[in-house]
């Protein structure tokens, strides 16, 4: 698996293994890179992390490296924002398909045009918005993206919510649909984190209220840290086709642990012939590990069009 790796501070000898980013605020990009060997039982922790963590950081890394390849992509970022540092595994930088995930981003963007008077929300629009973050409603999204500003919201997603990586894909009859986007992993972290740090309080609460409240269908993926945890998440799941075949994509975004401390997101482009089960399995089984919590995971596998 490849490993995406950034922090601030001294750099350690190994080249292998997992990494820690210390930011100056919560949503600088990373400056320099930390890593350190496999964690021992006489306990070699990663820097600035806990003997436990550091155990459990071991144990997505074996994870991660037990997923088939050679065309599937899985990246990881853990935030603590209690001490600002974040840990990777895989390329954090490898563009793949937002699916629905990118529904967090335009729910946020509703929430703040309307607060700052860009664009009011109608009763109908946040009946719109709420079913867009419980079910991962379609309908109610492409309505709510028609009638509030479209391919211009990716533009605020970018300069707002740290999301450069965010880009519409060629080829398709509408390029400028929702559906027809891809991000980064690191995109992802730092849109979790602008939705905790940076929104108006009122908002932060609805949104970490629809996210611990998902329908069904999104209980997997980040929700599998375990309800001691009350994570919270969106998720995205869809089959692509693209340069690297037909395949799943299934994507996580979210927090858990107390006070929304840690930030979690992952995106796994599930290799051709992979299934559906296979991704949400798998992004959920990486959340369990970085709690400690048994796995394989139980969770709920979504209809195939979320």
């Amino acid at each position: 698996m490849l490993v995406a790796v950034a922090a601030c501070g001294a750099v350690a000898p190994e080249p292998a293994g997992s990494s820690v980013t210390a930011q100056p605020a919560p949503l600088a990009p990373p400056t320099a890179t930390v890593q350190s060997g496999a964690v021992t039982p006489s306990c070699d922790p990663v820097p600035g992390w806990t003997c436990e963590q550091s155990a459990r950081f071991a144990a997505v890394e074996t994870k991660l490296d037990a997923l088939p390849g050679p065309d599937g992509h899985i990246a990881v970022s853990f935030t603590d924002r209690g001490t600002g540092r974040t840990w990777t595994a895989g390329d954090v930088t490898h563009p793949g398909w937002t699916a629905s995930t990118i529904k967090l981003a335009i729910a946020a963007d509703l929430l703040d045009g309307d607060r700052s008077g860009r664009s009011a929300l109608s009763g109908a629009d946040r009946a719109d918005m709420d079913a867009m973050l419980h079910s991962s409603d379609n309908k109610a999204t492409d309505r709510l993206w028609t009638r509030h500003g479209g391919d211009d919201m990716l533009a605020r997603f970018r300069e707002r919510y740290g999301m450069g990586g965010l880009a519409f894909q060629p080829g398709f009859t509408a390029e400028t649909y929702w559906g027809y986007v891809k991000c980064t992993t690191a995109d992802l972290a730092s849109l979790g984190r602008h939705v905790l740090e940076r929104t108006d309080p009122a908002d932060r609460e609805y949104l970490v209220s629809a996210l611990r409240g998902v329908a069904d269908n999104q209980r997997w993926g980040v929700w599998a840290a375990g309800a001691d945890q009350r994570p919270g998440n969106k998720n995205g799941w869809s089959q692509e086709r693209d340069s690297y075949g037909e395949h799943w994509v299934t994507d996580t975004v979210g927090f858990a642990g107390p006070d929304e401390r840690d930030v979690v997101a992952i995106m796994y482009q599930v290799p051709p012939g992979g299934t559906l089960d296979d991704g949400v399995h798998a992004v959920s089984d990486v959340a369990a590990l970085l709690y400690g919590a048994p796995v394989p995971a139980p969770v709920t596998i979504p209809e195939p069009d979320g």
